[in-house]
């Protein structure tokens, strides 16, 4: 039986809910719906691109703790609040996931948990 590794990023909301950043179990890395850390400077409310980077780059260590990396994506599942921002979140998934190429697909929602929120993310990853 594979051994379970739990992968916790410190939120408040990980207790009150019950659920972890990333949890692997053998070869297959899940990781939870993230939305950016909006600074208001850096990362703003309205900007797409920054806030799709932001997640890549949190979620990028996240793997990494997991003993994997962005290489290891096969799929990305991305739900915004603002469809008109697909260019913005495209062009920020693509810096890194060109050649790559994991599956995906964009949604369109009606909210997220907060209104500064443009887009969450979730990750599947697979060592090989």
């Amino acid at each position: 039986m594979s051994q379970r590794q739990t992968i916790l990023s410190g939120s408040p909301w990980e207790d009150k809910v019950g659920y972890c950043r990333a949890v692997r179990i053998g070869n297959l890395i899940e990781v939870a719906g993230t939305v950016a850390i909006v600074d208001g400077e850096k990362v703003k409310a309205d900007d797409g691109y920054a806030q799709t980077k932001n997640i890549i780059e949190r979620i990028e260590r996240v793997l990494e703790e997991a003993g994997a990396s962005l290489k290891d994506v096969v799929r990305t599942r991305m739900f915004t609040t603002d469809l008109t921002k697909f260019d913005e979140i495209g062009r920020a998934h693509g810096e890194f996931f060109k050649d790559i190429k994991p599956v995906t697909a964009i949604y369109e929602i009606s909210k997220l948990v907060s209104p500064e929120y443009l887009i969450e993310i979730e990750f599947t990853a697979v060592l090989a």
